[in-house]
């Protein structure tokens, strides 16, 4: 369905309290696999108390949202949510997470008139309009055709990807499974991730090697390839923490002997496959209006982004490399972009 989409989303995020006088309120949100973000939207798109919720510390997904409306009491008529994982005639499975929704149930269980379920990066991409340009940063500069389609493609727990196409109608945004498409490698070493995760994984998805999974996965095949010992302070890390993700980021991103070389490899290669994905995304829904890469683990790794691996992942595509290059490519630096496209989206339908 298309739908016309308005562009007053207020991005700003407000304090703790409920606006008073603000009428019945919307109450977005975005579940992922690591942390749930809850958000209580005016009817004039400001939002004006939000809480995030660490997902794996809940059985399901009510004791969050209870959790959330005794913190914040206010008359709710309506919820739209964005989940990690497809929809399906109003019902989720959260990928990474033993949860299931279903709307008409949840819209019983919360009192309110409707639940609407839609994609994260569906969510996502109806952002794309209401980001202002300090929460973008440029990957790869060049010109975006106005009114062109444009991409998101998005790392966190798992791997996500959409497009945003406009219409007579307004915009629409596809949802997608892109992430758990086959991984196709480029070069020996990535070549050899492959080979190395076969036995291990019948499967082996871009998800695999680019998403809060992958990282340590990349980690894992060079430390045993390269044959180097591990230092005992990140063994000693690893041992304290049940996500090993962060702290290969952070051991990466450190300069000069404080590091780790293996780490810094490690993201090297992710952002090298990170690049290629977003280069093959640009070329699936020819995203002349740019692509966007979004989640909670690239704006963390900028530094290694801006680099040379990721953008010589994005341009080389063979005869298709020249089209690549005149799309430009842009880091999202709003981390509650899908709370602000599930938000509008509402919205929009009234």
């Amino acid at each position: 369905m298309s739908v016309q989409l308005r562009d007053e989303v207020d991005t700003g995020i407000g304090g703790g309290g409920v606006a008073n006088g603000a009428g019945p309120l919307l109450l977005a949100g975005d579940i992922g696999g690591t942390k749930t973000v809850l958000a209580l939207v005016a009817p004039d798109g400001a939002v004006v108390s939000e809480a995030t919720f660490a997902s794996r510390d809940h059985a399901e997904f009510d004791e969050i949202v209870l959790a959330f409306r005794r913190r914040f009491p206010a008359v709710v008529e309506r919820v739209c949510l964005s989940v990690a994982g497809p929809v399906i005639d109003g019902r989720a499975e959260i990928t990474n997470l033993p949860w299931v929704l279903d709307e008409e149930r949840l819209a019983a269980s919360l009192s309110v008139g409707s639940v609407h379920l839609m994609n994260d990066l569906q969510a996502t991409a109806y952002a794309l309009a209401t980001l202002r340009p300090e929460q973008l940063h440029p990957l790869h500069r060049a010109q975006a055709e106005p009114g062109g389609t444009r991409a998101v493609v998005a790392v966190g727990t798992g791997l996500g990807e959409a497009a945003l196409i406009a219409g007579e109608r307004g915009e629409l945004a596809l949802p997608s499974e892109g992430g758990h498409t086959d991984f196709a490698p480029r070069g020996a070493v990535q070549r050899g991730l492959l080979a190395w995760l076969q036995h291990e994984y019948e499967h082996v998805s871009y998800e695999r090697v680019c998403s809060g999974h992958g990282i340590p996965n990349i980690y894992r095949y060079l430390r045993e390839r390269g044959g180097t010992p591990e230092p005992a302070w990140l063994s000693a890390a690893f041992a304290a923490t049940d996500d090993p993700t962060p702290v290969i980021a952070a051991a990466g991103l450190r300069g000069g002997g404080d590091g780790c070389p293996v780490c810094r490899r490690t993201l090297s290669v992710f952002a090298a496959i990170l690049g290629a994905e977003a280069g093959n995304l640009a070329l699936r829904t020819l995203a002349t209006g740019g692509v966007f890469v979004g989640g909670g683990i690239p704006p963390r790794l900028r530094p290694v982004l801006l680099g040379r691996a990721f953008r010589e992942g994005y341009l080389r595509k063979g005869v298709m490399s020249d089209l690549v290059a005149r799309i430009p490519v842009h880091l999202i630096l709003e981390p509650r972009a899908a709370v602000l496209g599930a938000a509008r989206y509402a919205a929009a339908r009234g």
